[in-house]
C-alpha cells in the first residue's frame, strides 16, 4: 500500500505561525486548517484541465474518492496580440502538472495514478512523497493565491483589454536568443533561472525552459519579466 514518505502538510501552528501584519496571514490559516496533504502528479502537456476533470468525475464512484479533497490546475490570464487586437487568455501556468490534496492510501493512490492522461506522481510514482509545509506554502502561494490588491490589479487589466480598433500590432525587437541563460524577475517564477527555447517579438513573448521538479518545464514569459543571468 502506498504511504507517504515524508511528515503530514500540517504538523503543527507552529509550522506556518502567522503574523497579523502578514499579507498571507488568511491564506495560511487556511493551509492550517485544511484536511490532507498536497501532491504533485504528472499529466500529459496540454491535458492538465482533463485530468483535474476526470479526477473529479473519477472520484464520486471509485474507491478512495472520499480521500480527495481538492485538485488544482494553476492558471493565469495573459494578454496576446493577434491581428492588432488584444485579447485575454486564460493559460495553465505550470504545463504537465495538477496539484491534489488528499489522505494517500491504497485506493485513493489507484484512483489518482489509473486516471488517463496521468503519468504518475512526483518523485516515487509507487510511494509518492508529499509537499513539505514550506513547499506547499511557497507553491500554492505563487500558484493560486492572490493578495487583494494583487485582484484588484489583475481586474484592472481585465478591464483595459479591448478592442482597439483595426490599429496594427508593433513589432517588438529583442537581443535575446534562443539558448540563452536568463533569470526570471517576476510572476510565478521569479529567481529561478532558465533557457530560452523561443522568440515571439510580434506578441512580447519567450518560451523559457525552467527546471522544475526535475524536470525541464516550457513557461511562457514577458520580455520584461527576464533579465541577464548577471
Amino acid at each position: 500500500m502506498p504511504q507517504p514518505t515524508s511528515a503530514p502538510f500540517i504538523t503543527s501552528v507552529g509550522d506556518l505561525e502567522s503574523d497579523e501584519n502578514d499579507p498571507n496571514a488568511e491564506f495560511r490559516r487556511t493551509l492550517r486548517a485544511a484536511i490532507g496533504d498536497w501532491y504533485v502528479v504528472h499529466s500529459y502537456a496540454g491535458y492538465e484541465k482533463r485530468v483535474k476533470q476526470n479526477v473529479e468525475n473519477r472520484r464520486l464512484t471509485q474507491a478512495g474518492g472520499d480521500d480527495l479533497f481538492q485538485i488544482e490546475v494553476p492558471l493565469e490570464d495573459t494578454v496576446e496580440i493577434k491581428n492588432g487586437q488584444r485579447k485575454l487568455v486564460t493559460k495553465v501556468k505550470v504545463p504537465g502538472y495538477v496539484l491534489i490534496r488528499m489522505e494517500l492510501n491504497e485506493d485513493s493512490w489507484a484512483l489518482v495514478r489509473h486516471t488517463p492522461a496521468v503519468t504518475g506522481f512526483v518523485g516515487n510514482s509507487v510511494h509518492p512523497s508529499p509537499l513539505r509545509p514550506s513547499e506547499a506554502f511557497e507553491l500554492l502561494k505563487k500558484w493560486l493565491y492572490e493578495l487583494p490588491e494583487e485582484a484588484a490589479a489583475k481586474a484592472a487589466v481585465k478591464g483595459s483589454v479591448a478592442v482597439r480598433g483595426k490599429s496594427k500590432a508593433v513589432p517588438i525587437t529583442t537581443d535575446y536568443k534562443v539558448g540563452e541563460s536568463i533569470m526570471i524577475k517576476d510572476g510565478s517564477f521569479a529567481g529561478l533561472p532558465g533557457t530560452i527555447s523561443e522568440i515571439k517579438p510580434e506578441s512580447g513573448k519567450l518560451t523559457v525552459l525552467v527546471s522544475l521538479f526535475e524536470r525541464e518545464t516550457p513557461v511562457e514569459l514577458g520580455f520584461e519579466q527576464v533579465g541577464s543571468l548577471n
